[in-house]
């Protein structure tokens, strides 16, 4: 069973065609482009995030941290 699983692999020119073609029923073929612009800026802004070495919050000095044993 778990030989088949890892035989499987990357689908192939037919399978790439059936789920295309499930994309373009559930999404039309006007919203595609749309569709593929967007996740292409999401992927973009992903890397320049992978990328970037500021912290997100350069404000944050660790005040909020809070010891249990501390008495507030």
């Amino acid at each position: 069973m778990t030989t088949s699983l890892i035989a499987i692999g990357m689908p192939g020119l037919p399978e790439m065609l059936i789920i295309g073609g499930i994309f373009i029923l559930f999404f039309g073929a006007n919203k595609l482009p749309g569709l593929a612009k967007s996740i292409g800026k999401s992927a973009n802004e992903f890397k320049k995030g992978l990328k970037d070495d500021t912290p997100l919050d350069s404000d944050d000095d660790g005040d909020d941290i809070v010891d249990e044993d501390s008495e507030l």
